[in-house]
């Protein structure tokens, strides 16, 4: 019945059309930084700072190193963006219905009902990151040769790998990306419990994460990183670092993981408490 119950919420999820809209969006973004990339002066910049560190520019402009560039944006920006919408609508939206009320008219716990819920938006995050890195490296192909990586983030990491590696430590870096995405939809559907409108419940996880990377930029703050969220997504662009901080990126897991057990620990007290009936 389990199984059931999530196959019928997932059938929902993916039914509407408005869980697609970060997918289109991704789409648009890719090819649009794409021809930024290849018609201005972005590619050239790029050039030279390889070859000013005494690297061959067109060894290393590559599908993997031009992937990886419009990765980071999404996963900073649109990533956020799209995952509260959807964890805002979960329960919010089926309140406002008023289907809910009709589902729990159903022999299932609400906590059972939260937690299939939290999966089906566990598998739709998973889903937009896999999407993510593969149309971003396959359009990506479709301009530039298939050769080695270059990684660089200012002030954090520079560092060249070979197409294997590349290839490896690209595949590696998503399933950090989708942490960060189910974390972000976690917080949505925390707020989602709440006796909130959807729009509210996505503006307010939205509002949590802005304020975290707002913090996170400023100078005073930089001895509080350890407790900002938005540092702790960074996890995923450790991988590509020479050596890879294995310690740094076992903490920022450890948190991330605290955080959805304890926003959906708040989601099923909410949710729970709550007078849907009425």
């Amino acid at each position: 019945m389990f199984d059931l119950h999530l196959r019928n919420e997932l059938w929902k999820l993916f039914g509407k059309k408005r869980t697609y809209i970060g997918f289109g969006a991704f789409l648009l973004a890719q090819n649009a930084m794409l021809l930024a990339f290849k018609f201005t002066r972005w590619q050239s910049e790029m050039e030279r700072l390889l070859e000013g560190n005494g690297y061959l520019a067109l060894e290393y402009v590559s599908a993997l190193t031009v992937a990886l560039i419009m990765l980071i944006p999404q996963i900073a920006l649109l990533m956020p963006l799209y995952t509260a919408l959807v964890g805002g609508d979960l329960v919010a939206k089926e309140v406002e219905d008023g289907t809910l009320r009709m589902i729990l008219s159903r022999p299932i716990s609400r906590f059972r009902l939260l937690l299939v819920k939290w999966l089906a938006g566990g598998i739709f995050s998973a889903a937009l990151v896999v999407m993510l890195g593969v149309t971003a490296l396959g359009f990506a192909r479709l301009w530039f040769p298939w050769q080695g990586m270059f990684v660089f983030i200012p002030g954090q990491i520079f560092n060249v790998l070979s197409p294997a590696d590349g290839l490896r430590f690209y595949a590696f870096s998503h399933l950090f990306m989708t942490l960060n995405a189910c974390t972000v939809l976690g917080i949505a559907l925390m707020f989602s419990s709440f006796n909130i409108k959807p729009a509210a419940a996505t503006i307010l996880a939205l509002s949590l994460l802005f304020a975290n990377l707002v913090m996170e930029g400023i100078p005073f703050f930089e001895r509080y990183h350890q407790y900002l969220l938005t540092f702790h997504f960074h996890a995923w662009r450790l991988v590509f670092s020479q050596p890879m901080p294995w310690a740094q990126i076992a903490q920022s897991v450890c948190v991330l993981l605290a955080v959805n057990l304890t926003t959906f620990l708040i989601a099923a007290a909410a949710f729970q408490a709550r007078d849907i009936k009425s």
